[in-house]
């Protein structure tokens, strides 16, 4: 159970891992329901390490495992066509689904119904933000104190969006001069042609110093004086960048 409590701590998953525990012994079948990458899968491999899983939608290798096995974990259940023609009698099930349709049917198949919530709903994201961080940085090999700015990391799909936001945000937060010019520069040579490419891509530039300007200095006043623009000038690429 301590891999599961290392990444968690939140009162409901704590929640789920004692249903599983106390029901370990028995022959019930149990389900767990959550959005797609919210660790539902690991979860379940960490609370029964040795049991066989079967993916739902290889309807004839889950016949002959539900043939051969008490204990089996199914995942995608929400692919399994006609479930409740399937046999769970004197079998210990743990299946996962990312969502349930025919509520009622789910409901007389399953003793236990378990609910993984979101990143968005759990209390110890936190956890996760430190831990795919600290992963991550290891990775790259970034061995320095680096400040994320995590009311803007993607949550949409779960953890999956979460570590794509973090690698993200770390390379941006460690890209030199010299970096982002050889990025443009692979941007430009792929995308410049036409007869007015100098216009259709200043954005690149000043856009991007328009919006940190602002957020910044959080006065149009003060960033024309910093920018050297005036203030009419200034207020006019604002409303052509859409910043405003």
């Amino acid at each position: 159970m301590k891999p599961v409590q290392f990444l968690s701590n939140s009162p409901k998953i704590d929640n789920i891992v004692k249903g599983f525990t106390l029901t370990r012994s028995l022959f019930v079948s149990s389900l767990l329901v959550g959005e797609p990458f919210t660790g539902k899968k690991t979860l379940i491999g960490m609370l029964f390490p040795n049991t066989i899983a079967i993916d739902a939608s290889n309807r004839e290798e889950l016949l002959v495992a539900l043939e051969n096995n008490e204990e089996i974990i199914i995942y995608n259940f929400e692919n399994l066509i006609n479930f409740e023609e399937l046999n769970f009698e004197n079998r210990r099930i743990i299946a996962i689904a990312n969502n349930i349709d025919n509520s009622k049917k789910i409901e007389k198949k399953f003793a236990f119904i378990y609910h993984m919530p979101s990143l968005q709903e759990r209390e110890d994201l936190d956890v996760f933000i430190d831990y795919f961080q600290y992963q991550i940085q290891q990775e790259l090999m970034f061995d320095y104190p680096i400040i994320l700015d995590r009311k803007s990391l993607d949550l949409s799909s779960n953890i999956q969006s979460l570590k794509a936001s973090i690698y993200k945000q770390l390379i941006y937060k460690t890209l030199s001069s010299e970096d982002i010019e050889n990025i443009l520069f692979e941007y430009l040579f792929q995308n410049i042609e036409g007869n007015n490419a100098y216009r259709e891509h200043l954005y690149l530039f000043e856009r991007p110093l328009i919006k940190a300007g602002l957020k910044k200095y959080k006065s149009q006043l003060k960033l024309s004086s910093i920018l050297g623009l005036n203030r009419n000038t200034l207020r006019k690429k604002i409303q052509e960048h859409d910043l405003d």
